[in-house]
């Protein structure tokens, strides 16, 4: 992930039909043949599709246009032009289109990994073969084919999670990533150590939950300050949020109420969903006091307590996590329970 992209701009462009022949029958003994122009073939289209194994956009950062192949042309004797080629451009899981000079969304790979065809190729024009007529037995009329149609792409990256790691520098998101899953995201006591999203599994129950950790968040983020805020859009598909509190830090007792008006002036549907605050560090000194204060500020949040270093609440918060999901796979099955298709 170290050329890790989550967005880009590119153009695209489907093939243009070829053109269709104007040409006539000339044959030994058959010296006023009729027509035979051929049509000219189908232009390429522009597909994308999702490749699982693709982490990030890096690989159109180097690569900005994709040209689908152009239908050739129509032949004597009744040939065909070769349809174009199409263009097959991968994606990973996550990804969305944007028009780039509207913002408009195109399209949304979040639960559709189907191939999506964006650009149909131009059609091929008529050989001449087509306009014989009892009145006009050698036209000199063909068509020429569709032209291509050219756009401009922004693609951006949204990974796919259960549930979104929050919290300001060094909070220990990335210790607690490592604490669940098989990620091995960098971990160093110094602020900004993530600058990039990872991922990580948790199994439990013989259930995966993939956990996404972000860069830190700072208090002014929404207005461009840090690296968390450009981010956030990557855990806008989660199911859950958990809000990481350094209990050990001076700012723990405000650090909830600063994350949340960050992740709302970014996104009202972030401060909607289910969420849990962990109050990370227990080990230290006064973590315990500090923690019962949490509790008392927030009577009606869900609070648990971990060391990642001595494993004090690990499998309480295993467990929220797993209700936490299953929650949410209830309510979607419901959802489709109660608003067939």
């Amino acid at each position: 992930m170290e050329r890790f992209a989550d967005e880009a701009l590119i153009e695209v462009s489907s093939g243009a039909g070829g053109n269709g022949c104007v040409a006539f029958r000339r044959e030994r003994f058959v010296p006023h043949g009729g027509p035979a122009g051929g049509d000219g073939g189908r232009g390429g289209d522009v597909i994308f599709t999702v490749r699982r194994d693709l982490r990030t956009l890096a690989h159109l950062r180097y690569r900005h246009l994709f040209k689908a192949e152009s239908g050739q042309d129509g032949q004597g004797a009744g040939c065909y032009g070769r349809n174009g080629e199409h263009t097959i451009i991968p994606v990973p899981p996550g990804t969305a289109l944007f028009d780039a000079d509207t913002g408009e969304l195109i399209h949304d790979f979040g639960s559709n990994e189907a191939d999506f065809v964006f650009l149909r190729g131009g059609n091929g024009g008529w050989g001449n073969i087509h306009f014989k007529s009892s009145v006009n037995q050698a036209p000199q009329k063909a068509l020429p084919g569709q032209p291509a149609v050219h756009k401009s792409l922004r693609v951006e990256l949204r990974l796919i999670a259960d549930i979104g790691l929050v919290g300001f520098p060094n909070a220990g998101k990335s210790s607690l990533l490592d604490r669940f899953t098989n990620a091995r995201p960098k971990i160093a006591p110094y602020p900004f150590t993530t600058k990039i999203p990872n991922l990580g599994v948790l199994t439990i129950a013989e259930r995966d939950i993939i956990l996404a950790d972000i860069p830190g968040i700072l208090e002014g983020a929404s207005e461009g300050l840090g690296l968390g805020i450009h981010f956030l859009k990557h855990i806008s598909r989660t199911a859950a949020l958990a809000f990481i509190i350094d209990v050990s830090d001076e700012q723990f007792i405000t650090a909830f109420d600063v994350l949340c008006h960050e992740l709302t002036a970014f996104s009202s549907a972030l401060s909607k969903k289910r969420r849990i605050i962990v109050a990370s560090k227990t080990d230290t000194e006064y973590a315990a006091e500090h923690l019962e204060q949490l509790r008392e500020k927030y009577p009606n949040e869900h609070i648990i307590g971990v060391s990642v270093y001595s494993g004090q609440g690990i499998e309480e918060l295993s467990r929220c996590f797993l209700q936490l999901v299953s929650s949410k796979d209830t309510e979607v099955h419901e959802e489709i329970l109660n608003n067939p298709v």
